[in-house]
């Protein structure tokens, strides 16, 4: 049996650090050609020493060399890892926009991308999808919810759905008021109750703009209008995702929360083998809960839902502003409902550009950060 060849970029990160797992599991069938990490080194040195691949990427400015393995720098070294002849596979899973260069330049190679970076699609997506529809190469869905739509999609025919249902634990504050969410800290934020996952993601969950981002994701994967992608909360975080049948009928996607399932499944589709993680006992459950989102007190939610109306550049500017006021958040320059407040005057700010080509995508995103940044320097002074 053929090995898969793998270039993983975003090793060191939660997403990362499950696909090596996955690897490792999984010896027989897959090769580690590339990694790629920002700034941690000490990861990448232990990556080296188990996986060896030939290939390591680096993101920032640190220093480092090694013998036996060529070390590239950069969104040039990203790309060119994601091209190379001999990788099958290329797990994007890198923070931020830098992501949307290595998923074009795998497409246009022809490889299959396990995406995990939600900015590819949030903020470029209709590139992105063009681009793909172009390309010999292919997008499978890592996200959990996404990977379960994907998977039910691929047993009814397109007009036998009517509704994607996207499921939502609901984050660390699904029970609280907006009062008390006045008062809530960073350790707060990051109890999340069911997923263990990176600072930033779990923030977004606490605010549920991680599942707007997702409803922006869906919507350019299965290509459904907006009106059919729905959201419900599910403390559990059992079920992954839901269909609505025409005929009145749903289908579900369920299993433990973690993340190795959907990571594997999109390296092995269409083949399911045997996982590194233990199968679902129902019976240990007990039950199962779902809630309509209340956008009163998640307002961000809606938020996504709006912002993909307006289209254009808005996606992009709501993403960005969003980034850079949960990592001032996670400093502790603003309050957690202050997020809110710096993205949603971020948006109100900004004059649409329609049918953006990707450097225009790029410079809103770049104005969208410069701004969000302004803005929290004006709360930070409030505060004093």
């Amino acid at each position: 049996m053929k090995k898969i060849n793998i270039a993983l970029l975003g090793a060191s990160g939660s997403i990362g650090q499950n696909t090596l797992e996955v690897l490792r599991f999984h010896k027989d069938r897959f090769n580690l050609i590339a990694a790629s990490v920002h700034r941690n080194i000490k990861k990448l040195e232990k990556i080296i020493q188990e996986f060896k691949p030939r290939y390591a990427v680096i993101t920032s400015e640190v220093n480092y060399s090694k013998k036996d393995i060529k070390i590239l720098r950069g969104i040039d070294g990203l790309k060119e890892v994601a091209a190379l002849p001999d990788v099958d596979t290329v797990v994007v899973a890198t923070a931020g926009t830098v992501g949307v260069f290595p998923t074009i330049n795998a497409l246009r190679s022809g490889k299959r991308i396990a995406l995990a970076n939600k900015e590819t699609l949030v903020s470029f997506g209709g590139i992105v999808k063009r681009i793909e529809s172009e390309s010999p190469g292919e997008i499978i869905p890592v996200d959990s919810e996404h990977s379960a739509i994907f998977q039910l999609f691929t047993r009814f025919k397109r007009e036998e759905i009517q509704n994607i249902i996207l499921t939502a634990s609901g984050g660390a504050f699904r029970n609280l008021t907006r009062e008390d969410m006045k008062r809530v800290t960073m350790e707060d934020a990051l109890k999340h109750p069911t997923w263990n996952m990176g600072k930033k993601i779990t923030v977004d969950s606490a605010t549920l703009m991680n599942k707007g981002l997702e409803v922006i994701e869906a919507y350019w994967l299965f290509s459904m209008d907006l009106e059919h992608i729905k959201v419900v909360i599910h403390p559990q975080s059992i079920v992954h995702g839901m269909l609505t049948l025409k005929d009145g009928a749903k289908v579900a996607h369920l299993s433990i929360p973690d993340m190795k399932i959907p990571i594997q499944y999109a390296l092995t589709y269409p083949e399911r083998i045997e996982s590194p993680v233990k199968n679902l006992d129902l019976t240990e459950i007990k039950k199962l809960e779902f809630y309509e989102p209340d956008y009163n007190r998640f307002p961000l939610l809606k938020l996504a839902y709006d912002v993909l109306k307006d289209g254009g550049t808005m996606p992009a500017v709501m993403n960005a502003s969003n980034e850079i006021a949960v990592y001032a958040f996670l400093d502790g320059k603003i309050g957690f409902l202050d997020i809110e407040r710096v993205v949603f005057q971020t948006v109100e700010k900004h004059t649409i550009i329609y049918n953006p080509s990707l450097h225009e995508l790029l410079e809103a995103d770049k104005w969208a950060r410069e701004y969000a940044n302004h803005l929290i320097q004006e709360i930070s002074k409030e505060k004093i």
